[in-house]
């Protein structure tokens, strides 16, 4: 019983920290785009998705060397994945002053999500191929894994256009914070960040394992909700300043900085191409992210404004609808 204990008191400490320096990441992030004239979107892709999505790749490289357990490490991307969109429901939920996909940019977000759901297929598809033996590889490493990073490339590069061509404006408001400051604040609260982003993902591995659990189950629900943390405590730090397009930047862009992290596993995962030794169940997940993603694309295009039951837009409903259906057929596969 102390063990249990214990081990929940870690969880909750590391969550708390990771909390609050998601929050103070959000506001040095701001404060970052105002003095750099950067566009808070451009600073949730980048700087923030970048940071908050480092545990995921510790964890994935941990998975597939130290673990040797690769559907930990895929779990883990595909479960944060589809984690990431279920955060905007919980954001349409709690925010109260008005419908977040209208009140977001919209171009920029609906071309990361379209090279999400791009990424994502990719994904699956080497998932399919690679159950049947029939997907190429170039020695252990998949041919899948090269082309997804030359597609990641093209995304950021696309991306960087897109902002480019928007030019929008950054918020005319003076920063609270100087820039040197901003800078080394934002340095500290990554650094918290990603060190307990990567002790949380070993607390919950521990827990899931007194539990009996298969690794795809853990890595898709339990591993993927510890390391996606950061960028919960991130997004819901970004919309208590307002800096919506700064959330939205964040999760779509860790969606597809977890995506590149496969590429990666996939080179440090010696025994053969990473896809040819998980599980199949790792395809609902990816179907999953793929059909969420497609969720947001239209709400971003559509801008939905009225709630269902005065609770969140449909949208988000059908995010969470499906967030759930994730768990339950992940569950049921892996318990």
């Amino acid at each position: 019983m102390n063990h249990f204990l214990l081990i929940w008191l870690q969880f909750f400490l590391c969550a708390g920290l990771i909390g609050v320096a998601g929050v103070r990441l959000s506001r040095y992030g701001n404060a970052i785009a105002a003095h750099t004239g950067l566009s808070r979107n451009w600073i949730g892709l980048v700087l923030l998705a970048t940071v908050t999505s480092l545990p995921e790749l510790v964890t994935g490289l941990s998975a597939v060397t130290v673990a040797a357990a690769p559907d930990i490490a895929v779990g883990d991307v595909l479960g944060s994945c589809v984690f990431n969109l279920a955060i905007l429901a919980v954001v349409d939920v709690s925010y109260r002053k008005g419908a977040i996909y209208a009140l977001a940019a919209g171009r920029g977000h609906v071309v990361s999500a379209g090279f999400g759901v791009m990424l994502l297929a990719g994904v699956g598809l080497a998932l399919a191929l690679g159950a049947q033996g029939l997907m190429p590889s170039i020695g252990h490493v998949s041919l899948a894994s090269p082309l997804i990073f030359v597609s990641y490339l093209v995304a950021m590069r696309a991306l960087y256009l897109t902002e480019q061509r928007a030019a929008s404006a950054v918020s005319a408001e003076r920063p609270d914070v100087p820039l040197k400051a901003a800078l080394m604040g934002y340095g500290i609260a990554s650094g918290v960040i990603v060190g307990a982003g990567i002790w949380l993902p070993m607390i919950g591995v521990e827990l899931a394992r007194v539990m009996g659990w298969s690794n795809s189950f853990v890595g898709t629900l339990f591993v993927a909700f510890a390391t996606s943390v950061p960028e919960l405590a991130t997004t819901l730090g970004a919309m208590r300043i307002g800096a919506i397009d700064m959330a939205f930047g964040n999760l779509l862009g860790s969606n597809l900085f977890d995506v590149l992290i496969l590429v990666v596993d996939d080179f440090a995962y010696r025994p053969g191409s990473l896809y040819d030794h998980v599980s199949t169940t790792h395809l609902v997940s990816a179907m999953t992210a793929i059909l969420m993603s497609g969720i947001v694309i239209a709400s971003l295009a559509y801008r939905p404004v009225s709630r269902v039951w005065r609770i969140a837009s449909w949208s988000s409903l059908a995010l969470l609808a499906l967030y759930l259906l994730n768990a339950a057929m992940q569950f049921l596969h892996g318990h």
